[in-house]
């Protein structure tokens, strides 16, 4: 019994190339329904700011109208004006930036700094010192600022902004995530910095550093907003009015200013826009650090 293939007939040469199939319609409506349910986290993620910033432009009694005024009919210029005249807001501005400028240096070098060590010097206990070290995160703060407090006491710090700047100028998240990016890095470029006679710390200067511009800008990022929003840290060390930081001074004010709703949104609004400008111009850097620091593990 004869066996027959059928044999697909080859396309001559100038003829038209068979179309391809279109892409599946499955495939494009779950591409959509996906765009569709990331618009709509958006939104609801936006509209607590937006719904902020529409308030700080309104009177009192326009904030919490019923129906919501999502725009307001008249914008109120001038609440912005007032809450600098009621508040000590230049002020709180400033301990704030300053504390927070701070703290993101100090963490970015010691940071950088402990993590070379960690993930490019070999030497006897790195691993189990840095498991132990890591392992710090999981304490609660809660469990050992009393032992802090007495320590900034007898130290003369407290009640100044050096308690602040000296408690949160090491980091063990800061040296977990550059020594993730550091991880990254190929090990033929350390050998090759030695042979040729660099230092440890010019290797770290002069190699590493430049490499590692996405992991300094997410942990800038990071650690710029932690101390920004902070509120118990300073609340236990800063007595003093004039060393207040933006958050004790806001609810000071909401205290003091509890019926004005609008100027109470917009201390908020201030409180927030230097967040918000810092990660619109580095948000490119924080996403590819974060990314790049996950890579190992």
């Amino acid at each position: 019994m004869a066996i027959t293939t059928a044999v697909r007939p080859i396309p001559e040469i100038g003829s038209p190339l068979p179309r391809r199939r279109p892409r599946s319609t499955k495939k494009t409506v779950g591409r959509v329904l996906g765009y569709v349910a990331l618009g709509l986290a958006a939104a609801g993620v936006l509209l607590p700011f937006f719904w902020m910033v529409m308030s700080s432009l309104k009177t009192n009694n326009a904030v919490f109208s019923v129906p919501i005024q999502w725009i307001p009919e008249t914008f109120v210029w001038s609440n912005y004006v007032d809450i600098w005249q009621k508040s000590d807001m230049s002020t709180w501005l400033k301990n704030t930036m300053v504390l927070s400028l701070a703290v993101t240096a100090l963490q970015l070098l010691t940071g950088s700094f402990a993590a070379y060590g960690f993930s490019k010097v070999r030497f006897p206990g790195r691993d189990v010192l840095f498991l132990v070290y890591v392992g710090t995160i999981a304490v609660p703060w809660q469990a050992y600022m009393i032992p802090q407090f007495i320590l900034m006491s007898k130290l003369h710090l407290s009640n100044t902004l050096w308690s602040i700047v000296a408690l949160q100028a090491f980091g063990a998240f800061g040296v977990f995530l550059m020594k993730q990016f550091y991880e990254t890095v190929p090990e033929e470029l350390s050998e090759a910095a030695r042979i040729d006679g660099l230092s440890e710390y010019g290797i770290y200067r002069r190699i590493i550093l430049p490499l590692s511009v996405p992991a300094l800008a997410s942990l800038t990022l990071l650690t710029f907003v932690n101390t920004w929003n902070d509120y118990l840290g300073p609340l236990i060390y800063l007595r003093d009015p004039n060393l207040w930081t933006i958050q004790l001074g806001l609810k000071s004010f909401v205290s003091q200013y509890n019926a004005e709703y609008a100027l109470i949104m917009t201390g908020s609004v201030l409180s927030v826009l230097p967040i918000a400008i810092i990660f619109m111009v580095g948000q490119r850097y924080f996403v590819e650090g974060i990314a790049t620091s996950g890579l190992k593990g």
